[in-house]
C-alpha cells in the first residue's frame, strides 16, 4: 500500500484536518484502552471457568498490558519509515484475530497467546502512532486536542463496561469475546483517517543527510553517475542511516527524559492492578456484579471529564509552564485513592472512589504525550512515545500478578492496594525533586551568565579585534585596568 502524499506545513495547523486525527485517535483509545480496560470484567468468569487462582488469572490482563506497552516502539517504527496508516491497519486486523482466536479457548495458556500476546500486539501498533500524530498537528491547543482524544479510554469504558457484562450474560464470555473480536475491527477505519503530515522541524531522511552534510558539491555529480551497488556509496549510505538512527532516539541521554522515564515505571507499577481488580474486590465486599460493572462505568465517564478539564486548564496561559506539576498533582492523588481503598467495603463508599480516582487518572494520562512533547520536543515525540509506552510493559507485566501473589497469600486487597498507592506517590514526590533541582540549578547559572556578562571585556590592537569572556578574579581586572591605562597614556 502506498502510503499518501504528506500535507507540507512549516508548523503544526492547530486545526483542520487535525480534528480529524483526533477523533481518530479517540477512536483507537476506545478500541485498544477501553477494551483491555474491560477484560477485567472478564476476570470472575475465566477463574470459575478454568479453576485457577488470582495470581495465574491476572496474567492474561497483564500479558494484554505488557505486549502493548512493550511493543509500542515496533508501532512507532512502522509509523516512521512505513505509515501511520499502516500501522493501525495491520495493529487492527491482529487485535481482532486474537480476541476472535481466544473465544475459542480451551486453557488459560490459549488465552496467554491470543488475548494476551496476539491483541496486544495488534493494540501496540495503534495506540502510540495514532497519539503521536495528535502531536504533530496541534500546537498552541495541544493539551485540549490530547484531552478529548484520549477521553475515548474514559467514554468506551463507560459504555463497554455494563454493555460486555450484558454480552457475557446472554451470550457467554466467549460470544462476547467474539463480539468484541468484530468490534476492534473499526481501528483499520482509523487508520484510514490518519492523514501524513510533514513538518519544518521533522527529521531529514537519510539521502538528504547524503546529500547536505557528508558529500560536496563536486563528490555530488560523480555520486549520480556511479552505479547504486558503489561500495562507497554503500559505506556513506550505512553512516547516515546509523547517523539517522542516533538523531531519532538522541533524546534517551536527556536528564530530564531520564527521570520522566523512572518516574513513568512507578507510575505504572501503581495505576495497573487497580483496574484489574476492582471487580473482584468489589465483589469480595458483598457489591453485586451489575453494581461492580457500574463502578467501572463511573470511572470511565468521570475519566472523560479528567481528560478533557485538565486537558484545557493546562493549555491556559496560567498553567501551560506548570503542565509537569499538573502531571505530577494527579498522579499522587490517585496514589492516595488506592491507599483508602481497602477501608472503602461498600458500594455507597466506592462510588466516591471511582469518582476520584477515575478523574486523575483522566488527567495524567493526557498529560503523558504532552509532558513527553515538552522534554523531547514534536520532531522526536513518535520515538518518545513509543519509548515512554515500552516503559509501561514490565510494570504491566508483573504487579498484577504480584498483587494477585499478595491477595492469595494474605487472604486480603489490603496489601496489594497499598503498594500500589505508595507507588504512584513516590512517582509523583521523584518527579517533583526533579523538578525543583531543575529550576534551582537553571536559576544559578543564570545568576553566573549575569555575573559573566558584567565581567565581558573587549579591546582593540591595530586590525584585530579579541572578545574576552570569563570569570575574571579580582587580579585578573587590576591587571587590565593598569595595562589598559598605560596604553591610553601612550
Amino acid at each position: 500500500m502506498a502510503s499518501p502524499q504528506s500535507a507540507k506545513h512549516a508548523g503544526p495547523p492547530d486545526g483542520g484536518w487535525g480534528w480529524m486525527i483526533v477523533a481518530g485517535c479517540f477512536l483507537v483509545t476506545i478500541c485498544t484502552r477501553a477494551v483491555t480496560r474491560c477484560i477485567s470484567i472478564f476476570f470472575v468468569e475465566f477463574q470459575t471457568y478454568f479453576g485457577q487462582d488470582y495470581a495465574r488469572t491476572a496474567w492474561i490482563h497483564s500479558i494484554v498490558d505488557c505486549a502493548t506497552m512493550l511493543c509500542a516502539p515496533l508501532g512507532s517504527l512502522i509509523s516512521n519509515h512505513v505509515s501511520c496508516q499502516v500501522g493501525i491497519m495491520l495493529g487492527g486486523l491482529l487485535a481482532s484475530t486474537g480476541l476472535i482466536l481466544s473465544s475459542f479457548a480451551t486453557s488459560l495458556e490459549h488465552l496467554y497467546l491470543s488475548l494476551g500476546v496476539l491483541t496486544g500486539l495488534g493494540f501496540a501498533l495503534c495506540y502510540s502512532p495514532a497519539i503521536a500524530m495528535v502531536g504533530k498537528y496541534f500546537n498552541k491547543r495541544k493539551a485540549l486536542a490530547y484531552g478529548i482524544a484520549m477521553s475515548g479510554s474514559g467514554i468506551g469504558t463507560f459504555i463497554l463496561a455494563p454493555v460486555v457484562q450484558l454480552l457475557i450474560e446472554q451470550f457467554s464470555w466467549r460470544g462476547a469475546l467474539l463480539i468484541l473480536g468484530g468490534f476492534v475491527l473499526n481501528l483499520c477505519v482509523c487508520g484510514a483517517l490518519m492523514r501524513p503530515i510533514a513538518l519544518k522541524e521533522d527529521r531529514k531522511t537519510a539521502p538528504e543527510f547524503l546529500e547536505q552534510d557528508y558529500a560536496p558539491k563536486a563528490q555530488k555529480r560523480d555520486l549520480k553517475r556511479m552505479s547504486i551497488c558503489s561500495p562507497l556509496i554503500k559505506a556513506w549510505s550505512h553512516e547516515c542511516l546509523c547517523y539517522c538512527s542516533w538523531k531519532e532516539y538522541n533524546f534517551l541521554l536527556m536528564p530530564g527524559f531520564m527521570v520522566l522515564a523512572v518516574s513513568v515505571l512507578f507510575m505504572a507499577y501503581g495505576c495497573s492492578p487497580l483496574f484489574v481488580y476492582l471487580v473482584p474486590y468489589a465483589l469480595s465486599v458483598g457489591v453485586s456484579h451489575h453494581q461492580a460493572a457500574f463502578l467501572m462505568s463511573i470511572l470511565g465517564v468521570i475519566d472523560i471529564i479528567g481528560n478533557i478539564t485538565f486537558g484545557w486548564l493546562t493549555d491556559r496561559r496560567c498553567l501551560k509552564k506548570h503542565r509537569h506539576f499538573c502531571y505530577l498533582f494527579a498522579v499522587g492523588m490517585d496514589g492516595l485513592c488506592c491507599l483508602f481503598l481497602p477501608v472503602l467495603q461498600n458500594f455507597p463508599l466506592l462510588v466516591p472512589f471511582s469518582f476520584t480516582f477515575g478523574y486523575f487518572d483522566g488527567a495524567y494520562v493526557t498529560l503523558i504525550p504532552v509532558v513527553t512533547a515538552d522534554v523531547v520536543g514534536t520532531s522526536s515525540l513518535s520515538s518518545a512515545l513509543g519509548v515512554v509506552y515500552f516503559l509501561h510493559a514490565i510494570p504491566y507485566l508483573v504487579s498484577p500478578p504480584v498483587a494477585g501473589w499478595l491477595v492469595d497469600t494474605t487472604g486480603s486487597y489490603t496489601a496489594s492496594f497499598l503498594l500500589c498507592g505508595f507507588s504512584m506517590i513516590f512517582s509523583s514526590t521523584l518527579l517533583c525533586f526533579a523538578n525543583v533541582a531543575k529550576k534551582i540549578k537553571r536559576t544559578y547559572l543564570l545568576s553566573l551568565t549575569n555575573d559573566i556578562g558584567t565581567k565581558q571585556h573587549i579591546w582593540t590592537n591595530g586590525a584585530i579585534a579579541y572578545s574576552v569572556t570569563a570569570e575574571l578574579d579580582q587580579k585578573d581586572v587590576e591587571f587590565l585596568a593598569v595595562d589598559t591605562s598605560s596604553y591610553s597614556n601612550r
